[in-house]
């Protein structure tokens, strides 16, 4: 993505390059991207608490689905067990769109100017989307 926020997002930021790019999620069995462990690390209440294996990760979205993130071998870590509101996961116009500035839906809505902004310093790299974004991944594609 040539607005992407760093150069890890070029390859798609994954910890485990012989792992599938995507995988099922074990509870609703939708395929889903990987996702880095520091990114995970940002987000879980106690990171402390886990240990994380030599394997892949994903990041689930499913609005319905109680899991976050889940690995290879089929364990689960679900949305209570996080300290943030997962991007694009949320069902409401407040929801955080851009994690690293902290702009919401409907601020996004109420001014355009921000995107641009966002955008902006995208390109000057002074974002950080692959730790403060549960996805890991770059916020732009969520702006309306």
């Amino acid at each position: 993505m040539s607005d992407c926020c760093s150069s890890s997002c070029d390859s798609q930021s994954n910890d485990n390059k012989s792992s599938p790019r995507k995988l099922a999620c074990p509870e609703n069995q939708l395929k889903y991207v990987q996702v880095p462990v520091k990114t995970m690390l940002h987000h879980l209440k106690e990171p402390w608490k886990y240990y994380f294996k030599d394997q892949a990760y994903y990041f689930c979205t499913d609005t319905d689905c109680d899991v976050a993130y889940f690995a290879e071998d089929g364990s689960v870590i679900n949305k209570t067990e996080l300290r943030t509101a997962l991007a694009g996961t949320e069902k409401y116009e407040d929801k955080v769109i851009c994690f690293c500035f902290g702009v919401t839906l409907q601020d996004a809505k109420a001014n355009p100017g921000i995107k641009a902004f966002v955008m902006q310093h995208t390109k000057l790299g002074t974002c950080d989307c692959e730790t403060r974004n549960p996805s890991g991944h770059c916020c732009l594609k969520n702006f309306p």
